[in-house]
């Protein structure tokens, strides 16, 4: 793969934004969150793993940033696209084009869900997974992340968030600023400049198909994940990686490091949802120790 930017048209005609950076005989491809996120905090991953000769691939997801956004709002199309299949074919599609085997797959929060399901599907292309800040079930989120909103906020704040979410009244300056709140405390801790925008750039017709609203109560495709009684299929190497302090459950990761055949569960001190910003030094230590490790044949559970 060539450095830089390239734009890969896909079979279906649609257009997807790749930047590659790195160069070595170690292949990461990166899948970002969301659903609808961008792949911006990847972008110094070629940097940080410059030592090991790590070559690393992003990619906006159809719908997402720089990548061609259908119109969703035609029916045909938002069934034909918004489907985990389609984003699970769109990955397998973009690894033939790029020319990757025997390579490492890394997915954060709704990306690490894709990178479960490509495990599962296309496992043979794969040389280790890296699951980082995401759950193999919906329910044990939600229950853990509301836990998490009742023991930060006061059961007022509490209580009209969850009277806004009954009326879908989700865009008011005192829910708003309720979410920002939990933001600040579980997603985002250390809140960059570098990837901050005058404009969202979230693609809400992506994130409201498979998530809802909000992330408190989902109403999407979502609200289906659950793959737990598949975790002891996936059979490659495996990286879980979390923040100590963010969004998804410990407990579920700890299970799932269980569940996998050969997983390693690493967690980030001070690491929120975006653990890889939030304490990048302890993040990149883990990161580089679980390629290394797989690299030298010395990886253990």
């Amino acid at each position: 793969m060539r450095q830089g930017t390239h734009i890969i048209t896909l079979d279906n005609g649609y257009h997807i934004w790749t930047h590659t950076e790195g160069q070595g005989d170690i292949k990461l491809l990166c899948l970002h969150g969301g659903p609808g996120g961008n792949h911006e905090y990847w972008e110094n991953f070629g940097e940080e793993l410059a030592d090991l000769g790590v070559e690393v691939t992003m990619y906006d997801q159809l719908g997402s940033f720089y990548s061609d956004q259908p119109d969703y709002s035609d029916p045909k199309i938002a069934e034909k696209y918004l489907t985990y299949d389609y984003y699970l074919e769109e990955l397998e599609e973009l690894r033939q084009k790029l020319n990757y085997d025997n390579f490492y797959l890394i997915g954060q929060s709704w990306g690490g869900a894709l990178a479960m399901m490509y495990a599962l599907k296309y496992g043979q292309h794969l040389k280790g997974l890296i699951i980082s800040s995401m759950v193999d079930n919906i329910d044990e989120y939600l229950e853990h992340i509301n836990a998490l909103r009742e023991k930060t906020l006061t059961p007022e704040a509490v209580a009209y968030m969850k009277e806004c979410e009954t009326k879908n009244d989700l865009d008011n300056a005192r829910y708003q600023g309720y979410v920002d709140v939990l933001n600040r405390e579980y997603v985002d801790r250390k809140q960059p400049m570098a990837i901050r925008h005058l404009i969202p750039t979230m693609a809400t017709p992506v994130y409201n198909a498979f998530q809802g609203n909000n992330e408190f109560v989902v109403t999407g495709k979502l609200k289906e994940w659950d793959i737990r009684d598949r975790m002891k299929d996936i059979t490659m190497p495996t990286l879980l990686t979390f923040g100590e302090h963010e969004t998804m459950p410990l407990k579920s990761a700890e299970r799932m490091a269980r569940d996998i055949p050969h997983a390693r569960l690493e967690t980030t001190p001070y690491g929120g949802h975006h653990h890889m910003i939030d304490n990048a030094p302890v993040y990149f230590a883990h990161l580089k120790r679980f390629l290394s490790d797989v690299e030298n044949g010395t990886f253990n559970d």
